[in-house]
């Protein structure tokens, strides 16, 4: 899930990494960026680009001087408190009124509540393997990635899963970025945003009017039944959860099939001479879902001996931070048995992603019953195509061979 405290709209790519090549590996640029510029204020996209760790991490905890609340720069929220607009929710706010809502779930993503979360996290895994049954290929994205984080979000959230393919769309038109950077084209992502956003507002609201009053154990009902919070926090507040609780989880789950396949790992991870729960992390850190974050300057501040100015927008790679030498030793190697790893693909601070303990649980189920129902997975890599939203693929397709062994 990257529930993300941390999942925010994605703007146009700097110029540097606007092609093919540089939206599939954006880390050479990184690289040279760390070790010259490692903050600098790009003209054509107003920002300042931070890429050392040291310095995203500060900024990240820093709520003192950096704020999450875009309307902090201008007020792109809608005024209509049924649309649910994102920026209602804790992802844009900070303390206290982010621990004040982020509060009302935060039990329900503790350790303790996701491991009684997992049978069901199985159940969904091995039903989607039984749907694949007898198949020789597939497509990872859509036929595995893709549904696996939908349907288990819209279970505890208490939504019917089979309307996934309306939930995926929802969530690509709020994180989707323009294409080119002519108006016509910011204008139109825009609206399909504006669009999506007071759908899904429509659809919660409905949802959370049932809901109030009754006793059920789903997110929804917890949600409805909250007294101190607003209709329009309520309604972004199942925005958020569905949006976040899908998108980014479904990129984590295909970034490490493309990482173990292209490492040729797969089979290491499958017999268990390579530790799962460690390689997640290390796919976390090498292929980030999320690779950048956006922040605004409350204050004047000094960043790394760069002057940053009240309402400046900072916008900080987690990507680059998570392959800094300076934290991490041989950073651009993928090494599955890295202790510690001390990445922050989920962000850190106040924003910690909420949804991390569930994203790390997801992966590890997906892999474990996955690999052990193919004895084969080949993935094609031959031809990948980059999300146009974040960091993942459109696509991975894959041959695969049954595992008559694995008792399934």
């Amino acid at each position: 899930m990257q529930s993300s405290d941390s999942v925010v709209g994605v703007g146009q790519p700097p110029a540097a990494i606007q092609s093919h090549s540089g939206q599939l590996s954006p880390f050479e640029w990184y690289a040279e960026m760390r070790e010259k510029t490692p903050v600098c204020f790009d003209d054509q996209r107003e920002t300042w680009d931070v890429f050392r760790f040291e310095d995203v991490n500060r900024v990240l905890r820093d709520h003192d001087a950096f704020t999450a609340n875009r309307a902090f720069k201008d007020d792109t929220s809608s005024n209509d408190e049924d649309t649910g607009s994102i920026l209602q929710t804790m992802i844009t706010t900070d303390p206290p009124e982010h621990t004040r809502l982020r509060g009302f779930v935060d039990e329900r993503f503790q350790p303790g509540t996701i491991r009684e979360y997992q049978p069901r996290v199985e159940n969904v895994t091995k039903r989607l393997l039984d749907d694949l049954e007898g198949n020789e290929a597939f497509d990872f994205v859509d036929e595995f990635a893709i549904p696996l984080p939908v349907i288990v979000i819209a279970e505890l959230l208490g939504i019917p899963a089979e309307r996934r393919d309306q939930f995926k769309a929802w969530s690509d038109a709020l994180v989707a970025r323009p294409e080119e950077t002519t108006q016509a084209e910011l204008q139109r992502i825009q609206q399909e945003r504006q669009r999506a956003q007071q759908e899904m507002g429509r659809y919660f609201a409905t949802l959370l009017a049932e809901r109030q009053g009754s006793d059920g154990d789903d997110l929804i009902t917890l949600i409805a039944n909250a007294e101190d919070l607003s209709r329009g926090e309520k309604v972004g507040f199942c925005i958020l959860l569905l949006l976040a609780g899908n998108i980014t989880t479904t990129n984590l789950l295909t970034n490490a099939i493309w990482t173990l396949e292209e490492q040729e790992m797969t089979n290491a991870v499958r017999t268990g001479d390579v530790d799962r729960e460690q390689t997640v992390e290390e796919v976390l850190r090498y292929r980030s879902p999320i690779q950048s974050l956006k922040r605004i300057a409350i204050k004047d501040v000094e960043l790394n001996g760069r002057s940053i100015q009240t309402g400046d927008v900072v916008t900080l790679w987690l990507g680059a931070a998570n392959r800094d030498p300076a934290i991490f030793d041989s950073p651009e190697t993928f090494r599955s048995e890295r202790k510690p790893n001390r990445h922050i693909a989920f962000g850190t601070g106040v924003h910690f992603c909420l949804g991390a303990h569930l994203a790390r649980m997801e992966a590890d189920v997906a892999l474990k019953q996955l690999l052990a129902r193919f004895d084969r997975l080949d993935a094609d890599l031959s031809d990948l195509e980059p999300l146009n939203s974040l960091y993942g693929l459109e696509s991975l397709p894959c041959e695969v061979h049954r595992n008559t062994l694995s008792g399934e």
